[in-house]
């Protein structure tokens, strides 16, 4: 069994327990920014845990120091590379506006569709 990833906007997604929430977002081609290739030395991962934040790993030190350089960081903020699944169970994301112009930016032949509608939507 695993555990459902659900991202607000896009869908969801179902992983093995022990993935990250970035892992998820690839596995589902959600558009969440990896600059670094998730290894913890950016905030281009940036998420908002909505529900279900009891079922993924403690965030860590390293995590809260790259959190502090983060656009909007709220009490609900995880780096997608750094939260991992520790439980069954669903786990609701927002993927931040700072994720998403960096997944555009990594991506140039989709830049202004997500940022577009995250504007338009506010």
């Amino acid at each position: 069994m695993g555990a459902i990833v659900r991202f607000r906007g896009y869908g969801d997604v179902e992983v093995p327990v022990g993935s990250s929430i970035l892992e998820a977002a690839t596995r589902a081609h959600f558009p969440e920014g990896s600059a670094c290739g998730g290894v913890c030395a950016c905030s281009t991962c940036h998420i908002y845990v909505v529900r279900g934040a009891e079922l993924l790993s403690e965030q860590e030190d390293e995590e809260a120091d790259i959190l502090d350089k983060a656009f909007d960081v709220r009490a609900a903020s995880r780096l997608g590379c750094q939260a991992r699944i520790v439980k069954e169970g669903i786990v609701e994301v927002e993927i931040t506006r700072e994720s998403l112009d960096a997944y555009e930016n990594e991506h140039p032949a989709e830049r202004g569709k997500y940022t577009k509608n995250a504007a338009s939507a506010r």
